[in-house]
């Protein structure tokens, strides 16, 4: 678990999580809790709220704005984590996406203006929205493109966050997130690249790769993605951080990490390259760990052994 440093103090804070019950939810719900937050889950099911005790479960619906009412009611700071696409999927339908995500994210602005609630931590992505970057690392300030409605969705989100702040008075924090990793993965095969290797590795199945394996990302550990959520709670008015390793790595390099710490060599098959995907990326950090004190602190082969821990224990 991230390391707490600080807590608030009396009167602790009231903070939601919106999809607490998915893999970097349930990480931040155990840190705010450690911190001495008043914590509480909204999300479809029930889950959270047995990792710690006290930890309140609201059942509800993003898309439709289903119990967001009564999930806010003497909330401080709002934690927004939901997405009901991933990238991959997301060019199939894109007025769902827009409907459920954008409308769904508008609907609870408004909710949360009704309730006096004004202060939001959301988090982005920090490789679609800004589709194939001229260079890179990729700064905070670089051009906008994304390939995919998921990348677009996100955009307008945070464009909206920054209009509610300048008209509304909001405090508003935007973390365009890397690929966060770690214990507690489970998006096995579909969106988490290290879990997945891990996984068919040891199982001795094929891992698919698109492309020849050059593809270039920037893995976070969630350790040090939770780090930066939990200090995100402090902060006023509008802010727009990526948050990541300030690291690239390929495909093939995280195939060699996982064989250099499992001991075991992955099966590997290629298949051709895929539009959708961005070819390279990795952030530019220096604007959070210039203007806060946020840093990362768990490199690629140190991340990958902690999980490789996880999963023997």
């Amino acid at each position: 678990m991230v390391k707490v440093e600080g807590s608030w103090g009396n009167p602790a804070p009231n903070v939601l999580v919106m999809g607490g019950n998915g893999f970097l939810g349930r990480h931040l719900v155990r840190a705010l809790h450690a911190r001495g937050a008043n914590v509480r889950v909204f999300d479809r099911g029930h889950g959270s709220a047995q990792l710690c005790e006290g930890v309140a479960s609201y059942q509800g619906d993003l898309a439709t704005g289903a119990g967001l009412e009564r999930a806010l009611a003497g909330v401080d700071v709002v934690y927004h984590l939901i997405s009901t696409t991933i990238p991959s999927t997301s060019n199939a339908n894109p007025a769902y996406d827009v409907e459920s995500n954008l409308l769904g994210t508008l609907r609870l602005l408004d909710t949360m203006r009704a309730a006096g609630v004004d202060k939001i931590v959301f988090t982005s992505s920090g490789g679609t929205v800004y589709g194939n970057p001229g260079a890179v690392p990729v700064r905070e300030d670089a051009p906008l493109e994304p390939i995919s409605s998921y990348g677009i969705v996100k955009v307008a989100i945070e464009q909206y966050l920054r209009l509610n702040c300048a008209l509304q008075q909001l405090n508003a924090t935007v973390l365009r997130l890397a690929n966060p990793y770690g214990p507690g993965e489970t998006r096995i095969g579909v969106h988490g690249v290290i879990p997945t290797f891990f996984a068919k590795t040891v199982a001795n199945d094929p891992i698919e790769i698109w492309g020849d394996g050059s593809v270039i990302r920037d893995y976070i550990h969630v350790d040090d993605a939770v780090a930066a959520l939990v200090q995100a709670a402090d902060w006023t008015g509008f802010n727009l951080y990526n948050v990541g390793s300030g690291v690239g790595h390929s495909l093939i390099d995280i195939l060699e990490v996982v064989r250099k710490v499992s001991g075991i060599v992955p099966n590997v098959v290629f298949h051709p390259s895929r539009s959708f995907d961005v070819k390279a990326i990795y952030l530019d950090i220096e604007r959070i760990t210039s203007e806060t004190n946020w840093r990362p602190t768990v490199d690629l082969e140190q991340g990958c052994r902690m999980f490789w821990d996880a999963v023997k224990r």
